[in-house]
């Protein structure tokens, strides 16, 4: 067995630390720490839908996505600054929307939207898969908060949802890969669960030679059981909030 550079085990993930509450003015945030991988999110709600979705009943969940310029190794302009957001940005952020929808019940939100502010401060790898961790977090503590308010009758939440990165380094497929791994991996691959184990989104890409399909059952494995542990962890931050603010 190749060691990994940061010693840990095929299957083991990063140390995760999913902090609620953490912003003091949204209505939902979490931090979350996938090693030295940090993203805040914030959910805030907005009495309002998109026009698509006026007079439906319907509500919207949507996110926005970004990196701070010295979460990297070097300073990376603003994308503010430079007028438009590059092509990763959209892709991300429209990720961690879909798989946030995906577990959402928008008929029983209303005709309001939840917007999700990822905003990376540190980045060492799996950026895309702790926001979607950390912002299902988010999500659930404003849509508690508005249960709280009497502004929805149930919470509209029907499962969780996180997401992890697997990939095949050194010719052993490996769980939760920071940047050391991921910048020299023969694959890298992001999966998206909800907690009861269904796909929501997998992206895999072969980055040096072609991997095989017993190779890409080995990293979906691999990525089912480091989402339980994920949800987990989710729980215990939401129920670590629940039990200081309603």
């Amino acid at each position: 067995m190749t060691l990994r550079p940061s010693g840990r085990a095929p299957d083991e993930l990063r140390a995760v630390r999913l902090e609620a509450g953490w912003a003091k003015h949204a209505e939902g945030s979490c931090l979350a720490r996938f090693g030295d991988t940090h993203v805040l999110c914030t959910a805030s709600v907005e009495e309002r839908v998109p026009p698509f979705l006026r007079n439906s009943g319907k509500g919207w969940v949507t996110a926005e996505y970004g990196m701070l310029p010295r979460s990297t190794h070097t300073r990376t302009e603003r994308e503010a600054a430079r007028g438009r957001q590059g092509g990763r940005t959209h892709e991300i952020q429209r990720l961690i929307g879909r798989s946030l929808r995906a577990v959402t019940r928008l008929d029983l939100l209303g005709e309001r939207q939840i917007k999700i502010d990822c905003d990376v401060l540190q980045a060492d790898g799996g950026t895309r898969t702790a926001a979607i961790t950390g912002a299902f977090v988010a999500l659930h503590r404003a849509c508690a908060r508005l249960v709280a308010a009497k502004a929805l009758a149930a919470l509209p939440i029907a499962d969780h949802v996180a997401a992890i990165s697997c990939g095949i380094v050194g010719g052993q497929a490996v769980l939760d890969l920071d940047y050391a791994e991921d910048s020299g991996a023969e694959a890298d691959a992001n999966f998206v669960l909800t907690g009861a184990g269904a796909l929501i989104e997998v992206q895999a890409t072969a980055e040096a030679h072609p991997f095989t399909e017993a190779q890409l059952a080995e990293l979906i494995a691999l990525a089912r059981a480091g989402i339980a542990r994920l949800v987990a962890a989710q729980r215990v931050a939401i129920d670590a909030a629940t039990a200081t603010t309603p």
